[in-house]
This record gives structure tokens, C-alpha cells and sequence, in this order.
């Protein structure tokens, strides 16, 4: 699909949206849930319909796959190749081995947390005596 195809289907599917909530009649709250939701659900098309454009099949299948077994961190990689497509810093579309390297790069930075056990050094015996004079 090139971006006049998605720009139409963006189109069609918000007119779609506004019929919706014009033609349901339903109690205010009811209305500004339903509003909410529809605020969401169009923003995630956004952010898919900017992925679609930045990312190579193969690179976006990964993302996929990743968003399946950690969605934290395939939400954060989406985040950055999104503000790097905004800034202009992507030149080309991001092929697999380049999600790949950002995707490593973000692990290097990312410290998993650690359990640390201090252990008292020098222990001493003779203040378990003063226990058993109770």
C-alpha cells in the first residue's frame, strides 16, 4: 500500500466513526466512553499507519512477534522509531537488521534489576550467649 491508499483508508474509517457515534443515541456517559475509546483506536491506526511507512515487512513482522512476548518493550522501540521518523533522522525505511541493532542497543542500555544480599562480615558468637541469660 502506498500513502495515498492508507490516507484513504484513514479517511474512510473515520467517517465511518463519526456515523457511528452520531447515529447511537445513549447517555452521556455512555457517549463520552465511547468517544474515548474512539480517541484511542484512532490513535493507534496513527501509530500503525506511521509504521507501516518507516518499517520493511520483515522488520515489522519482528515487532510483531516481540509485541507478543514483551508488548513494554516492543511499545518503546514503536515510540522511538516513531519520534526518529518525526525528526527526520530515518532516511529509508528500517529494514530487519536494523530493528535488530536498535533493538540490541536497547538492551545494552537497559539494566535489569538485581537482588543484591549484604551479608554481615565478623559475626560474633558471644552475643548469642546473652539470648539464653533471658
Amino acid at each position: 500500500m502506498d500513502d495515498a491508499e492508507l490516507e484513504q483508508i484513514r479517511k474512510a474509517r473515520l467517517e465511518q466513526l463519526k456515523a457511528q457515534s452520531g447515529s447511537g443515541a445513549g447517555s452521556p456517559g455512555a457517549s463520552q466512553g465511547n468517544q474515548a475509546e474512539q480517541k484511542q483506536q484512532q490513535e493507534a491506526e496513527a501509530r500503525q499507519s506511521i509504521l507501516n511507512q518507516i518499517l520493511h515487512p520483515e522488520a515489522a513482522d519482528r515487532l510483531g512477534r516481540i509485541r507478543l512476548v514483551k508488548e513494554e518493550r516492543a511499545t518503546d522501540i514503536e515510540n522511538r522509531l516513531i519520534m526518529l521518523a518525526r525528526t527526520g533522522q530515518l532516511r529509508q525505511k528500517v529494514t530487519e537488521a536494523q530493528l535488530k541493532e536498535l533493538l540490541s542497543a536497547v538492551a545494552d542500555n537497559k539494566e535489569e534489576e538485581k537482588i543484591v544480599v549484604a551479608r554481615r562480615k565478623g559475626w560474633d558468637d558471644e552475643d548469642d550467649d546473652d539470648l539464653l541469660d533471658l
